[in-house]
């Protein structure tokens, strides 16, 4: 069977529907056995700006979003610029009986506003004139006419989609009826009928073979996963019970993701009155001995530092997620970007070690999540997890978790093995800078903890020729030990390439995508991609030898992790592509620019 992949958009204004519309198709695809990956583009506004929920459905596994778009569902005016995107075989899907009459006419009010804006248009409108065909569906009026209202209007669109693919409609059946539960029984069988007839209207009606037919799909079911639901199942999974936090787009569906499962699983949530009180109470709750986490991003991140210094003195463990945005101060709040890197990596007064994994993947965020919590116990440090707006905010469908391959590793002493200790010490000196951590008020063992500096019992010290320098060695050789445990880059792409892309966190997809192109036209080009940041492992950019052009890809401007594999090898990456506005890469605009470096 030919490979199958199709991108979805829906466009039009918050508040018009967009997310259930496309969480409601993301689940279609997803009970069907198609592979899905789905992103939001959002204006940060609780009404009104421009908007879109885009969503790719493949046949193979898809983890980035693409440039094109095949069919386009516009709600609104503003959502017809987005015909640029489409191609010959493309689909627009617009209300003609609402409020603009055609669809040149739209392209005409476009065209004009953005010559008000001495914005330069006349290919763009040559573009939305001659690309793909326009489908004029009367969407409010089918709704009404099948026995809805115009708020059903939606559905209609929903179906038209899966009549235009030829998509088992049965499955959209069953959403509506989960959706609404028992308690809306007639609502949900007004929108079936609904449904129906938006299916009726585009099914085996559109003129020439432009879209493949999903009509003999049928797989098993996948688990559709969002990114922060992805990194809250991590934390369950491996015994968190405690997280602080204040909401901060675009970290907030961690937080609210596991007060929906407190009861479930025994997890206290605290919505503190701000990011300073939330590393705080964290901070508190594992001193006392329980899995901690919070969770924020960049500019609350940035009031948790003095919190972040007090984990490294006292050597009390947490995990914190930054999900990154764009900056400075509020930047663009619900976007995208890479820009906290070196931040995380570097803040904080004083000196002492900390680790920082950036997910490749959903998928990989439960899994790092995991990771995170065992290396906080292990090494009594603060460790960073780096999402972002992409990941945080998408949709991907998986086969399941390993849940039985999840080791929970505490590196807390029982009573019972503190009672063979003759002089317990919290802050002992050991080759590996570990000290034995128990839990305060055990009988055996006197726990002191100190923000200032302290002695090997936890006691303040002010002892400048000894204890000082032996507690900084101390706390530092743990980098040692971190080092040791950070997973080495993940190779794809042919053995003996010679031309070399880098790239981290959530990036993977695109570039992955990237490489198949390149390679499709023999190319020979490989990527090196990392999730495990920091401690950085010399050891690991062996490759750098080998590679005769090596580029490095980053959604930031000054190419952050460039910037460390310079400190670390001594080596100048000069190749770079560094997108900032905001928005994800895609595979083919990594594509071209790659060309343009190699060709330079």
């Amino acid at each position: 069977m030919a490979r199958i992949d199709i991108t979805i958009k829906i466009a039009g204004e918050a508040g018009q529907g967009l997310q259930t519309m496309g969480q409601l198709l993301s689940k279609a695809f997803a009970r069907k056995g198609l592979n899905v990956f789905a992103n939001q583009a959002l204006q940060s506004r609780i009404r009104g700006g421009h908007n879109c929920f885009q969503l790719r459905v493949s046949t193979e596994r898809v983890l980035a979003p693409a440039c094109a778009t095949d069919i386009l569902i516009a709600l609104d005016e503003e959502s017809l610029a987005h015909t640029q995107e489409l191609t010959e075989s493309s689909i627009t899907i617009f209300d003609g009986t609402g409020k603009y009459k055609t669809l040149s006419h739209t392209t005409a009010k476009i065209a004009e506003s953005r010559r008000r804006r001495r914005f330069s248009c006349s290919t763009l409108v040559k573009l939305k004139v001659e690309r793909g065909l326009s489908l004029d569906i009367p969407l409010e009026k089918i709704a009404k006419e099948s026995g809805g209202n115009k708020l059903m209007s939606n559905t209609v669109g929903l179906a038209a989609v899966l009549g235009i693919l030829e998509l088992d409609i049965n499955v959209l059946f069953d959403l509506i009826r989960e959706s609404f539960g028992a308690k809306g029984k007639e609502i949900a069988e007004a929108n079936i009928k609904v449904a129906q007839a938006g299916y009726n209207f585009t099914y085996r009606k559109i003129p020439g073979k432009r879209l493949p037919s999903l009509k003999e799909i049928s797989g098993a079911k996948k688990m559709l996963i969002g990114g922060s639901e992805a990194i809250a199942l991590g934390a369950l999974a491996c015994g968190c019970k405690f997280i602080s936090a204040y909401p901060m787009s675009p970290s907030t569906g961690i937080m609210t993701y596991l007060a929906s499962k407190a009861n479930q699983f025994g997890i206290v949530v605290e919505q503190s009155e701000d990011e300073i009180a939330s590393i705080n109470i964290a901070l508190g709750a594992s001193y006392a001995g329980v899995r901690a986490m919070t969770a924020s991003s960049g500019g609350g991140f940035a009031l948790m530092v003095e919190g972040l210094s007090l984990s490294g003195m006292t050597e009390t463990p947490l995990v914190i997620v930054d999900a990154q945005r764009p900056g400075p101060a509020t930047g663009l709040p619900t976007r995208t970007a890479q820009e906290d890197l070196e931040y995380v990596i570097f803040c904080g007064h004083g000196e002492f070690p900390r680790a920082v994994l950036a997910p490749r993947t959903i998928e990989d965020a439960f899994y790092a999540t995991v990771k995170a919590f065992n290396l906080a116990d292990k090494y009594q440090i603060p460790v960073i997890i780096l999402s972002d707006q992409l990941m945080a905010d998408s949709l991907l469908t998986i086969d399941e978790l390993d849940i039985d391959s999840i080791k929970i590793e505490r590196n807390i002493l029982s009573n019972e093995e503190l009672k063979e200790i003759k002089e317990y010490k919290r802050y002992r000196f050991t080759e590996s800078g570990i000290s034995p951590r128990v839990l305060p008020g055990n009988p055996y063992g006197l726990v002191v903890v100190d923000s200032d500096e302290h002695d090997e019992e936890g006691h303040i010290t002010e002892d400048v020729d000894y204890t000082r320098p032996q507690m900084v060695l101390k706390r530092n050789r743990k980098n040692i030990g971190l080092l040791k445990e950070m997973a080495p880059p993940l190779r794809y792409g042919p053995q003996h390439a010679k031309n070399i892309l880098v790239g981290w966190g959530s990036s993977y997809g695109a570039l992955k995508e990237a490489v198949d192109i390149l390679n499709a036209e023999n190319e020979q080009v490989c990527l090196f991609h990392f999730n495990e940041l920091w401690p950085l492992n010399k050891e690991y950019f062996d490759f750098l030898e080998r590679g005769e052009f090596v580029c490095v890809a980053e959604n930031n401007f000054r190419g952050q992790f460039a910037h460390l594999i310079t400190a670390t090898t001594g080596r100048i990456i000069e190749n770079r592509i560094n997108k900032f506005n905001g928005l994800p890469f895609c595979a083919s605009e990594i594509v071209v620019e790659y060309r343009k470096l190699l060709n330079a």
